[in-house]
């Protein structure tokens, strides 16, 4: 019982997201759905996590700050989100696709997110896309489960994600960090700590 708490808990700050949802078979579980290797799986959840999580940092400044967040997390499917995709059915994507509605606001910026995060890896874009409705659910999933077990040790919800998108966005990280870092450093083109401002920038700049 005590094994699978002390996993993520005290790491979460010194991993990067992809290496947490590995841990807890999410990757492995995208690339069997998927029909690619885990590395590729891997790979390409190192390019896209960035804007998702900036999506969500969008969301808990909007909305009412972590609390606000974590009623979003919960009308979106909470937990059983990350569960509906490590579980042995295929994955409802939809339910995904309801997450990046609400966190990029429309289709066009999922498509520049896939997009850049081709340019980045020279992984196909097609695949990308359907990444991102699987990435969406296990952040959001996995966000949920993290703000329902809210021990004194992690602060709840807005412990983890102040680790997770401090970590993610850049917001205080050694730039040698590597990882989510790395690439969140990379987008963030204005220096304002969210990849996602600047990847709505370029979605609106195709449209217009």
């Amino acid at each position: 019982m005590g094994a699978d708490r002390s996993a993520p808990r005290r790491e979460t700050g010194a991993m990067n997201l992809t290496d947490i949802l590995a841990q807890a078979g999410g990757i492995e579980s995208m690339a069997k759905e998927l029909g690619v290797p885990p590395a590729m799986a891997k790979q390409g959840a190192d390019a896209l996590l960035p804007a998702i999580l900036g999506g969500f940092k969008k969301q808990a400044q909007a909305g009412g700050g972590v609390e606000g967040l974590g009623g979003l997390l919960g009308q979106l499917g909470g937990g059983g989100l990350l569960d509906a995709v490590l579980g042995p059915q295929p994955t409802p994507v939809q339910a995904g696709h309801d997450v990046l509605g609400q966190i990029f606001g429309s289709k066009d910026v999922s498509r520049t997110v896939a997009g850049q995060a081709a340019a980045e890896t020279g992984l196909d874009t097609g695949l990308l896309k359907k990444m991102l409705p699987i990435l969406a659910m296990m952040v959001a999933g996995y966000m949920a489960k993290q703000g329902r077990q809210g021990s004194v040790e992690d602060g709840g919800l807005g412990g983890m994600l102040g680790n997770i998108l401090g970590g993610a966005l850049g917001g205080g990280a050694a730039p040698s960090a590597g990882g989510l870092g790395g690439i969140g450093q990379m987008l963030d083109m204005d220096g304002d700590g969210n990849p996602l401002d600047d990847i709505l920038g370029m979605a609106n700049k195709m449209r217009g």
